[in-house]
């Protein structure tokens, strides 16, 4: 093929990347992060559906970064036009990387890691105090990383009712570790806008480290009073947050 025709090919993918960015944006795709699924979302879901979004959730199967950014890529693909991008926790991982998919017009982080250019989770984790009641527990014999199921309602989600914490516990989709070594070459929101949602009671990760990783990535940060799972024990609050987001990269 000739020079020209590449050059061709590459200018029309560079401008079908830019058009995506630009223009009302209607669809949003949630990702969630370890310990959970996407069935979390759903208060979220009905809430912004019933405005009038196109929402998509990412069932991420928590195995690994490169799979899980994956999964983020093939319902991003499926979008007709740009999308907001948003992640809880390490879904704020997943989506560091997935957000320089073209169709991404921003990123909205919900008490979620955002790793810089080079940096790991664990090198995250360790920058600061832990959280004083956090139940994430070391690898087990197969790799793979599960919450202590004694600390799962007071430091992942003290604000929700006990019998939905004890089902969560119990239901709970572990990470591999492999996650907490993943670096990030290129982070998503270098280029392009984002929100942060820090959740104040959180006990999972701490919220001045949210504060800390939200102002870093220059991010419009709204605090809530809330557990980990502030999606799901605040999501009208969340939601309004997010349809500012969205109405901010339509304009």
């Amino acid at each position: 093929m000739k020079k020209k025709t590449w050059f061709a090919i590459l200018a029309a993918l560079l401008f079908m990347g830019a058009t995506y960015a630009q223009g009302p944006v209607k669809n949003i795709v949630l990702v969630h992060g370890a310990f959970a699924d996407g069935s979390g979302w759903e208060a979220v879901y009905k809430i912004l559906k019933a405005k009038g979004y196109n929402v998509s959730v990412v069932g991420n199967p928590n195995t690994g970064l490169a799979d899980d950014v994956a999964a983020t890529h093939r319902v991003l693909d499926r979008q007709s036009g740009p999308a907001l991008l948003v992640g809880h926790s390490y879904g704020g991982a997943i989506i560091t990387e997935a957000g320089n998919h073209p169709k991404v017009a921003g990123l909205f982080y919900i008490a979620a890691f955002v790793p810089d250019a080079n940096e790991t989770l664990l090198k995250l984790l360790q920058s600061g105090p832990p959280a004083p009641n956090s139940g994430i527990l070391p690898p087990d014999e197969h790799g793979y990383i599960w919450y202590d199921v004694k600390k799962y309602h007071s430091g992942f989600c003290a604000d929700l009712p006990k019998e939905q914490a004890e089902f969560l516990a119990d239901s709970q989709i572990p990470v591999s570790a492999s996650v907490f070594g993943s670096s990030f070459a290129n982070p998503a929101w270098k280029s392009k806008p984002s929100w942060y949602i820090v959740a104040t009671e959180d006990q999972t990760i701490p919220p001045d480290a949210e504060r800390f990783m939200a102002k870093r990535a220059g991010a419009k940060v709204t605090e809530i009073k809330a557990s980990h799972l502030v999606f799901m024990s605040k999501p009208k609050a969340v939601s309004d947050v997010i349809e500012t987001a969205v109405a901010a990269i339509s304009k």
